[in-house]
């Protein structure tokens, strides 16, 4: 039984949280009197009849009879989470139906029957089923999916059914602390609604290249996945996702795909039946503190240019590896995710203008986008077979060591060696100290050193003479450009002393 104390303590926390959220209390007549938050049924009411449930059904039973999940890179900080969810060991029931699972999905054209889901929902479906609140039912067929940002959209047939529709909002608009609404289908129960904030904005979890997911404590479980999420207007700005949780069931932290990213996909989805991404053709990494500092950069901001990609749109010398993109399309660039995104959501053949840093002067250059779709097509394709012949070793013509790496020249005998493409030209890397400076930065016998600091480097004493200089210049990093034996460009700093 609790004290006249802790009853007292209680009391007093709830007229300060009463206050706090704008509710009037009784008149001090008696115990102090709450009506809550201000309810969300009207606008409630409008909304849940265009949230419907997916039901899938696969001939042979796979993973279980469970949502499958989502495709999580290994090493993901989230990866536990992930297999906790969605694979938990037989600790909950199993979905309806051998070879079934079940989601949740919003209609966005009742006039054509249009429904976007999640695409981990229907993933090896034989057969997909939209169930509406009032019992109905229609079979769904696939108009396109994008397993890049986890959407998928459906058409099912209108006809004799009136079918409510929901818009999609602003979800830049959207603050951290603003009111929101999720409804779904969580374990089975079609219909459910659950209130919550934003938690936080751009959040990264390691499921796709265009990841920048809303964070939410609204209550997302099993089968909310393709769901809305809701602003406090009855606009869609979020479609759930994922959730972390150690359990199984929602502990707050739930992820949704923005709105302003999504229908980018969705138009496109439906317009071609498959994704049109821009393509720039160049490969990239983040500008660290070190390449900053390597470069003679007053901050770490934009994104570094490592390679530029082979009958790409960036070939022929308008970018050039080591150029920083700072602007692209009159937009600010800080970061890789940025640019990954804002490149992708730009029409395939348009012209752009592309602000860069090169040799610390700013320049603007222009540059026809191609579809990133046709560029992974061919780089299948042109996957080249190695040849693993390799000659024993005999003496270099001349080396040196620096950094714990043993350099050498790239003759013919080094390039049988360790497999490096005719195209790629530079000072060999033959050895590298376990425990060295380059060891620590990830380098390995048979890179090859193609430039330092932005010059191109041929022979070991190139490399060993801008060494000195960039000591001379007071530089503590060293930026060198490397390229693998698969003829691939990265960057690597090293530290100097």
């Amino acid at each position: 039984m609790s004290s006249p104390k802790l009853l007292r303590i209680a009391s007093r926390s709830v007229m300060a949280a009463a206050v706090a959220i704008g509710i009037g209390a009784a008149p001090a007549t008696g115990l102090a009197q709450t009506r809550g938050p201000e309810s969300v049924s009207d606008i409630a009411e409008t909304l849940v009849d265009a949230v419907v449930n997916i039901s899938t059904t696969q001939n042979a039973l796979r993973g279980g009879g469970r949502v499958p999940m989502p495709q999580i890179p290994d090493g993901s900080p989230f990866e536990d989470y992930f297999q906790e969810f969605f694979n938990d060991g037989g600790r909950h029931p199993q979905l309806p139906g051998p070879g079934s699972s079940l989601g949740s999905g919003f209609v966005i054209d009742a006039g054509e029957g249009i429904v976007v889901t999640n695409n981990h929902v229907i993933t090896g479906a034989d057969e997909i089923v939209v169930n509406f609140a009032d019992g109905a039912t229609r079979t769904a067929e696939i108009v396109g999916i994008d397993s890049k940002t986890d959407l998928a959209v459906l058409k099912i047939d209108p006809a004799g059914k009136n079918l409510s529709q929901v818009p999609f909002g602003d979800s830049d608009a959207m603050r951290i602390g603003d009111w929101v609404m999720a409804i779904g289908n969580p374990f089975g129960f079609g219909g459910s609604l659950t209130v919550g904030i934003v938690s936080a904005r751009n959040r990264q979890i390691g499921a796709g290249p265009y990841e920048d997911y809303i964070q939410t404590d609204a209550a997302i479980n099993r089968g909310n996945s393709g769901g809305p999420l809701f602003n406090m207007e009855g606009e869609v700005i979020g479609i759930n996702t994922a959730i972390i949780s150690p359990t199984g069931g929602s502990i707050g932290i739930g992820f949704a795909i923005p709105s302003n990213l999504a229908t980018n996909v969705i138009d496109q989805l439906r317009e071609f039946g498959e994704t049109r991404r821009g393509w720039l053709g160049v490969r990239i990494q983040e500008v660290t503190e070190e390449v900053a500092e390597s470069l003679g950069l007053g901050e770490a901001a934009g994104v570094l240019i490592s390679g530029i990609e082979k009958n790409g749109p960036a070939e022929g010398g308008a970018l050039q590896a080591g150029d920083i993109i700072v602007g692209f399309g009159g937009l600010p660039i800080a970061e890789v995710r940025e640019l990954r995104r804002i490149v992708a959501e730009s029409p395939v053949g348009k012209t752009v203008e592309v602000e860069i840093l090169r040799k610390g002067e700013r320049q603007t250059v222009q540059v026809t986008l191609g579809r990133l779709e046709e560029a992974e097509i061919s780089a299948s394709a042109e996957d080249a077979l190695e040849d693993d012949d390799a000659e024993e070793e005999t003496g270099p013509v001349s080396s040196a060591k620096v950094f714990g790496m043993t350099i050498v020249e790239l003759d013919e005998e080094g390039r049988g060696r360790f497999d490096v493409p005719e195209d790629i030209s530079g000072v060999l890397i033959s050895e590298v100290e376990d425990g060295s400076v380059a060891a620590e930065q990830g380098v390995q016998a048979g890179d090859v050193i193609v430039e330092i600091a932005l010059e191109s480097v041929s022979e070991p004493e190139d490399v060993l003479t801008r060494i000195d200089d960039l000591r001379a210049e007071g530089r503590k990093n060293a930026l060198l450009m490397l390229a693998g034996a698969s003829g691939e460009l990265r960057f690597v700093t090293l530290r100097m002393n």
